[in-house]
């Protein structure tokens, strides 16, 4: 890495993380409550992070670590518990009652309401240093046994430098610190899966008591609670395209084909007050440790929305890594942060299989192949008559091997 530019004098801190998404602000959390001190920058204003529209399922174990560490407090009060979901396919309904199958379920919190009560709870409770607003964030000397970030101060332009022991890199997938990592250190695994998904919110209350998977020949297509008034919806469509090619009209029109089914009530229609294409692909960097960074979250590995997994891989790595600081930084334990990324890895692989495995049912019949709606349709039908494929469906949805 290159020095850091003149400017004012370096200000040390032990950490600074680079990110105030969940990864990040969890964190910092972790690292306040043990009275360690940190640094978090981000690029953002307060009021985007708390308002930026991102998914909300999070699994039951994730939950229990927020609690366990004093950031579940709104989040128990006010989430959503989730226990069963619906597939409809051959214009029939499919009930999956997960919860029966395994006594867990998952809570729908959207991410905008976790990271105000991370953000409060870290900048207002917890008395942590948050940086908001910063500009052209770089890395120093990460191979070094005292790296530094510095950043453009959004007040006074200047560059300022802040010393550390270790950087946490949470800046998700667009962020400055897996572009930190040399190439021919990391190695970056990628795989696209040519669709895309057309994500939508709506003005209406939702159509299901439960979160709904339309698999069908014209596309998949998604229906997930967001509040008793909105409701998020997916479209599988063209990689790319642009949203504005989908009127009111024509969206109603193939949400209703596509999440038809016998009995099934009427869709509520209501405005859209969000339209944009997600092109599905992932990504995994390995190992997620350069030096004294740790990557977190997205800026380590991306996981399509297929599966609903992104936030809760953020939370896992930012539990390990928030304890494997505090336990370097208390104690001169270094064991936990020595098996941080193969630790993590474990997780975010399997979760991986689980998002490739999830897309073929979701869209393989509408892949244009006779064959692959076939086979298809005979994996979503093992669902329900087989007791085996169904508690190692609900076993993987829900995040609860008992080792990874």
């Amino acid at each position: 890495m290159a020095p850091a530019e003149p400017g004012p004098p370096p200000h040390p801190a032990p950490v600074v993380i680079v990110g105030a998404g969940p990864a990040g602000l969890t964190v910092g959390n972790i690292l306040r409550a043990a009275s360690v001190d940190c640094v978090v920058l981000e690029t953002e204003t307060r009021e985007f992070i708390e308002r930026r529209p991102r998914a909300g399922v999070i699994e039951e174990w994730a939950v229990r670590g927020l609690r366990q560490r004093g950031l579940a407090g709104n989040l128990l009060e006010r989430a959503v518990s989730h226990t069963t979901c619906e597939f409809r396919f051959d214009g029939q309904r499919f009930r999956f009652p997960y919860t029966e199958l395994t006594g867990a379920h998952h809570f729908v919190y959207p991410q905008p309401l976790l990271v105000t009560d991370l953000v409060r709870e870290y900048a207002d409770v917890r008395g942590g240093d948050i940086r908001f607003g910063v500009r052209d964030v770089r890395l120093h000397d990460l191979d070094s046994d005292r790296p530094s970030v510095s950043y453009v101060c959004p007040e006074t332009g200047q560059r300022r430098l802040v010393e550390c022991d270790f950087v946490a890199g949470c800046d998700g997938a667009r962020g400055v610190t897996r572009a930190s990592m040399p190439a021919e250190h990391a190695r970056l695994s990628r795989h696209d899966y040519g669709i895309g998904w057309l994500a939508l919110l709506a003005e209406a209350p939702p159509s299901s008591d439960c979160v709904l998977f339309g698999c069908h020949p014209r596309g998949f297509a998604g229906h997930m609670a967001r509040s008793p008034e909105v409701t998020r919806y997916y479209l599988q469509c063209t990689p790319g395209e642009d949203p504005e090619n989908w009127t009111h009209d024509r969206v109603w029109t193939e949400l209703r084909e596509r999440l038809g089914a016998a009995g099934a009530p009427p869709l509520t229609e209501g405005r859209l007050i969000e339209k944009r294409v997600l092109d599905m692909h992932d990504y995994v960097v390995e190992p997620m440790v350069y030096g004294r960074l740790f990557l977190a979250g997205d800026a380590a590995h991306l996981v399509a929305p297929i599966a609903a997994k992104g936030m809760n891989l953020a939370l896992h790595d930012a539990f390990l890594l928030g304890d494997g600081l505090v336990a370097q930084l208390t104690k001169g334990d270094g064991t936990t942060l020595a098996g941080y990324s193969e630790a993590c890895l474990r997780r975010v692989w399997d979760y991986q299989e689980f998002s490739q495995w999830l897309s073929e049912l979701y869209h393989g019949t509408a892949a244009g192949d006779p064959f692959r709606a076939g086979t298809t349709l005979a994996r979503l039908r093992r669902l329900f008559t087989s007791p085996a494929a169904a508690a190692a469906f609900a076993e993987q949805y829900l995040g609860t091997a008992a080792q990874y």
